[in-house]
């Protein structure tokens, strides 16, 4: 099992464990079916076939996880290690055997994934949104189970409120994690696709999104958008909206001015709280 695997699982779910004593059996590729809970969409097919080169050369160091279902079994860890075996033409595979529930396995093979710290930002967000569902538990409380910041937490899981064709963008890595997030920011939401095409084509970068989407918000004619911004305010602005994972606006006249910092539910309002206290 893949080192430090056992203390994430026992951080879900106290008390489980992956014992190195039990038996490691070899089971037959046809029996094994595909994790059905699987959170990873993307899988890199060149780093695939690195890893099959290497299984030809010196065999599958460490088993898969699998668990019983009739007369065949279910992959619950390592579909990375199994597909790379598929294409190695093996025909067996080491597996390990647990007896494990389908919110277990559920759980068992997000995590996994999550310590291999290579999913996109969507997966990753995916996977944290369906631990708290399947745990009947909080941002928070996963974050402090992960070993994660709530912000790193709440940052992922509001990319979730994007239209599906910018998630694609941010999988595809035609878009970062700083651009969905700046995205989100539109008051007009209906202006998210058409803002992300426009990202895409011209190559912006984040912070020249956030300058669009300030322009759009208060919808300032084009031939008025040339007007000298103060330096310090925007620093400060983008540093806030760092801090905080959300859309923040600064707004100054001669001498006094305001902070507009967006929320997005009751609980994002409660992290926002948290951070100010």
């Amino acid at each position: 099992m893949a080192k430090g695997l056992g203390k994430g699982i026992n951080a879900l779910f106290p008390g489980e464990s992956l014992s190195e004593t039990e038996t490691i059996n070899q089971i037959s590729i046809t029996q094994i079916r595909t994790n059905p809970y699987q959170p990873r969409k993307v899988f890199d097919e060149t780093a695939l076939q690195e890893l099959s080169e290497s299984i030809k050369e010196h065999g599958i160091l460490q088993p898969v996880v699998v668990r019983k279902s009739g007369k065949h079994f279910e992959l619950v860890v390592g579909e990375r290690r199994f597909r790379a075996a598929k294409l190695a033409k093996l025909t067996e595979v080491p597996a390990l055997v647990k007896e494990l529930t389908d919110q277990q396995m559920m759980e068992l093979a997000i995590l996994e994934n999550l310590q291999r710290e290579d999913l996109t930002p969507i997966e990753e967000a995916e996977a944290y949104q369906k631990l708290m569902e399947a745990l009947n538990i909080t941002q928070e409380q996963l974050a402090f189970r992960l070993g994660k910041s709530r912000p790193h937490i709440a940052n992922h899981i509001r990319l979730l409120a994007l239209p599906e064709d910018v998630r694609d963008m941010i999988s595809d890595k035609k878009l970062t994690m700083g651009h969905g997030r700046t995205l989100l920011g539109l008051r007009l939401k209906k202006l998210i696709p058409e803002t992300a095409e426009k990202v895409v084509k011209e190559n912006l970068n984040v912070r020249q999104l956030e300058n669009l989407v300030q322009r759009l918000n208060e919808d300032v004619p084009r031939e008025t958008i040339e007007k000298k911004k103060d330096l310090f305010i925007e620093e400060k602005q983008s540093e806030l909206r760092d801090r905080f994972g959300t859309n923040v606006q600064i707004k100054k006249t001669k001498n006094k001015g305001k902070i507009e910092i967006e929320f997005f539910s009751e609980e994002d309002l409660e992290r926002i709280l948290e951070l100010l206290n």
